[in-house]
C-alpha cells in the first residue's frame, strides 16, 4: 500500500473539512502521514498519533521560532519528518506528498516523492498576513505537481490560467451525517443540543464553521439588533482575529468550538441557517462546505453573495447583496409557507445528491491512480 505524505496548514483537530472528508476515505487504499505545521517547544522531536484507521498526525516540536513552514522551521523540519520515516513508515511501495499549502513546497527536495498532488482549497495567497514568497511557492507548485485539485468552481478556474488540467471537486457532504432523522435519533438519546442551546428563545439564527477574517462581524451585529426577538447562534473556534472585538449582545450566542459529531444536533435546533461571509480577499474564491451540510440537513439558508454559492446552489439558498437584503431574507424565511418549505427541502435534496464526499474521494482516488500508472508505464 502506498503512502500519502500529507503536509497541511490546518491542524486535524481544528475544525472537520475537507482535508478530514477526503483522506480519511482515501485511507482505504493509501497510509495517511498528515503532518501539521511545527510548533515551538523546548525539544526537537515528532509527535505522532492515530486519529483514524490508518491515518496517523504527525506534529513536528522545534525550537525554531516562527509562523507556519517558514524557512527556519523547515530546515528542522524536513530531517526530522524524514528520520521519524525512515525508523517508523514502511515506504517500500512507495509514496506520494499532498500538499495543502504552498508554503511547504522547498520539503519536497528532502523527500524525492514518487508524485506530488496540490489540493487548492484556499486562495492562501490572499489571507492576512501571507508570506510575499507565497504566490510564487503556489505558482510552482502549480507547474510542477503531478496532479492539481481544486476546491470549488471559480478556484478551478483561477488556477487553470496556470494549470490547464486542474480538476475542479468542490467540497461535499456527509448527507447521513446530517440527515433530520439521524439527528433527532441522536439527540433522543444526548440531549446534546438541549443542555447547549436550552435557555437560547427561538428564532434562533445559526452559523457554524471557523469565525474569522472571511466573516462580516458588521453583519452579524446588524442580524441581532434588526430584531431583538431573533437570537443568534455562533458555533466554531475563532482564529486570526481577537476575541474581544466580536459583537456581544444579549442575543448573539457565542458557542465556541463543537464536535463535528454533534453539530447536526445544534442544526436541528435552528430556524435559519446563515453564512454571512465578508466580502473580500479572503472570500473570494471560497466554496463553503457548510451550504451542502444545512441543506441536508434541510433548513433554510442565507448567505452573502459568494460566488461558488451563487454558481451552485443559487436556486435554493437566499442570496443578500446587502445587509439589509441578507435581514430581509432571514424574516422572508421565519415565515415560509409550508409549501415553499416543501419545495425548498425537495430542490436541496436533489442538489444533495450531486455531491457525495464517498464519490469524491473515489474521483480522486481515480485520479492518483492515473497518475501513477501514467508515471511507471512500462516503455514498449
Amino acid at each position: 500500500m502506498k503512502t500519502l505524505l500529507v503536509f497541511s496548514h490546518l491542524r486535524w483537530n481544528f475544525v472537520f473539512q475537507r482535508p478530514q472528508h477526503l483522506l480519511t476515505r482515501l485511507a482505504k487504499h493509501y497510509k495517511i502521514l498528515f503532518v501539521e505545521e511545527p510548533v515551538t517547544t523546548g525539544s526537537v522531536y515528532i509527535e505522532a498519533n492515530q486519529v483514524a484507521p490508518n491515518v496517523h498526525t504527525l506534529v513536528p516540536h522545534t525550537v525554531e521560532d516562527g509562523w507556519g513552514f517558514n524557512d527556519r522551521q523547515m530546515a528542522v523540519v524536513g530531517p526530522l519528518v524524514k528520520d521519524w520515516l525512515q525508523e517508523h513508515a514502511d515506504l517500500t511501495e512507495g509514496y506520494g506528498i499532498w500538499f495543502y499549502t504552498p508554503q511547504a513546497l522547498p520539503l519536497k527536495a528532502a523527500f524525492g516523492p514518487d508524485f506530488v498532488i496540490f489540493d487548492v482549497m484556499d486562495e492562501l495567497t490572499l489571507f492576512a498576513n501571507a508570506p510575499a514568497y507565497l504566490k510564487e511557492r503556489e505558482t510552482e507548485l502549480l507547474q510542477t505537481a503531478d496532479l492539481v485539485i481544486a476546491g470549488g468552481p471559480s478556484l478551478a478556474r483561477a488556477k487553470q490560467e496556470i494549470r490547464p488540467d486542474t480538476l475542479s471537486l468542490p467540497s461535499a457532504v456527509d448527507a447521513e451525517h446530517y440527515s433530520p432523522t439521524r439527528a433527532m435519533q441522536a439527540e433522543a438519546e444526548s440531549h446534546y443540543e438541549d443542555t447547549l442551546e436550552h435557555d437560547i428563545p427561538h428564532p434562533r439564527i445559526g452559523f457554524f464553521g471557523v469565525i474569522d477574517e472571511r466573516l462580516d462581524i458588521d453583519l452579524v451585529a446588524a442580524i441581532a439588533d434588526a430584531n431583538p426577538r431573533w437570537h443568534v447562534v455562533m458555533v466554531g473556534p475563532t482564529a486570526k482575529i481577537d476575541p474581544a472585538n466580536l459583537p456581544q449582545r444579549a442575543n448573539i450566542h457565542w458557542l465556541g468550538s463543537q464536535p463535528y459529531e454533534l453539530l447536526p444536533q445544534l442544526v436541528q435546533g435552528w430556524d435559519v441557517c446563515m453564512m454571512p461571509f465578508a466580502m473580500n480577499d479572503a472570500t473570494k474564491f471560497i466554496s463553503p462546505t457548510k451550504t451542502l451540510e444545512y441543506m441536508a440537513a434541510e433548513k433554510p439558508i442565507v448567505s452573502t453573495p459568494i460566488h461558488d454559492v451563487i454558481e451552485l446552489y443559487g436556486s435554493v439558498v437566499e442570496i443578500g447583496y446587502t445587509h439589509e437584503e441578507f435581514i430581509g431574507h432571514i424574516e422572508m424565511l421565519l415565515n415560509e409557507e409550508p409549501t415553499q418549505v416543501a419545495q425548498r427541502i425537495t430542490e436541496g435534496k436533489e442538489l444533495v445528491k450531486l455531491y457525495s464526499w464517498d464519490e469524491t474521494a473515489e474521483k480522486v482516488h481515480q485520479a492518483i491512480e492515473d497518475v501513477i500508472a501514467l508515471k511507471f508505464a512500462q516503455p514498449d
